[in-house]
């Protein structure tokens, strides 16, 4: 049989689709993976072709045959209109958010947010003219009583990054329906493997691909995916912006999402088999959205198929130093701010800087924790060691 011809279909999601999705051996000499690109001049064979807006590849920044497959990919996984590349997960969602919103408009943003799309907010949004407000990440239905008569969209992040508040999701697009605002969601935990917010509401998804969708800690890129109603302006914005992924980044990225599927199934379940280890110890609180002690377990297990490799974790007060003695003598976790790679890493964190909306209400030092393919018995002997190191640093 031949290599999947690009008008078979496949199961979105299923591993075949991401198996054999977004390319094409036959346009390639045969070669199993869309070689890379890398150009920025194409040269026409005409005048004629060179006015011909309908041929697809005219100039690098508009794509490449590379590009082409890993946004087909994406686009097939979120159920979407189609998908654009951005150079980071940051760059996505100012593209996302830059798509929808213009001087004088209003943006709600979910008090949960990843820190860097607040400060996105609170410097580039706020010089344009555009106000950002945050409300409760639990809210749902609620929002609607927020919106104020510039509000032209909501931005959510199901779960948060840092302390795993669920979003509402289908509450909060039926509290909208039939108003002028656009929904937009951060879907880089779960991935469209575990979780579709098109097909639940939402207008736009954003993923920081450097996570999840890469998944070896090598490459800094971005998607935005669009339902049919948001997609040109989506199209139009990336363009005027220039937000070019490179070529190199982009074959790296596409070489990821084939091994997507299984990497989430084991990082699920190592994460899980962690969180539920910390969970039955004295003096730690556990936030992983999978586990039924999470105030939000039944929105995630109503709307969500599986769960992501990351989690938090509280542990009593105690100073800086106690901190210190944790982290600073990890054997395996290592610290660093991204997440989704093969290797685990911890992250002391501190909500209460952040928060606006709604204070955040635990007392004690938050760590977030990525759990990776290290050995399980490892990694919790790593843990158990530095939890030791911090209690025995406040004597007890």
């Amino acid at each position: 049989m031949s290599d999947l011809k690009r008008n078979t279909a496949y199961p979105a999601g299923s591993e075949t689709f991401l198996t054999h999705a977004g390319r094409d051996p036959g346009a390639q000499h045969g070669f199993v993976n869309t070689p890379i690109y890398r150009g920025s001049t194409v040269i026409f064979d005409s005048l004629d072709a060179l006015d011909d807006s309908t041929i697809r590849f005219r100039y690098g920044r508009q794509g490449t045959p590379l590009t082409d497959g890993l946004e087909t990919l994406v686009t097939g996984l979120e159920g979407a209109a189609d998908t654009v590349l951005a150079p980071s997960g940051v760059a996505a969602i100012s593209l996302a958010l830059l798509s929808c919103l213009s001087s004088g408009d209003d943006v709600l943003i979910t008090d949960s947010v990843y820190e860097p799309t607040r400060i996105l907010a609170e410097t580039v949004l706020r010089r344009l003219g555009i106000t950002a407000r945050y409300f409760d990440p639990r809210l749902g239905a609620g929002v609607a009583a927020l919106l104020a008569d510039n509000t032209r969209a909501v931005f959510l992040e199901s779960p948060g990054s840092l302390t795993f508040e669920i979003q509402d999701l289908p509450a909060i697009a039926h509290a909208l329906a039939g108003r002028d605002v656009t929904i937009l969601i951060d879907n880089s935990w779960a991935t469209p493997l575990f979780y579709r917010p098109l097909a639940l509401g939402a207008d736009i998804v954003i993923h920081s691909a450097t996570k999840m969708f890469v998944g070896h800690s090598d490459v800094m890129m971005g998607t935005v995916s669009a339902n049919d109603k948001h997609i040109d302006a989506v199209r139009q914005t990336h363009r005027t912006l220039g937000l070019t992924a490179s070529p190199d980044d982009t074959y790296l990225a596409t070489r990821g999402m084939r091994t997507l599927a299984v990497r989430m199934r084991e990082h699920e379940r190592r994460a899980l088999d962690l969180a539920r280890w910390l969970d039955g110890k004295t003096n730690v609180e556990v936030f992983h959205p999978a586990l039924p002690s999470h105030p939000d377990h039944a929105v995630f297990t109503r709307d969500f198929s599986g769960s992501g490799c990351l989690f938090s974790f509280l542990l009593p007060p105690a100073p800086r130093a106690a901190v210190a003695a944790m982290v600073d003598s990890m054997e395996i976790f290592g610290m660093g701010y991204s997440w989704g790679g093969f290797e685990s890493l911890i992250l002391p964190t501190d909500p209460t800087r952040i928060r606006t909306a709604v204070p955040w209400p635990h007392q004690g030092n938050l760590f977030r924790v990525h759990v990776g393919f290290e050995d399980l018995d490892a990694l919790r002997a790593d843990l158990e060691a530095g939890i030791a190191r911090y209690f025995a640093a406040i004597g007890r």
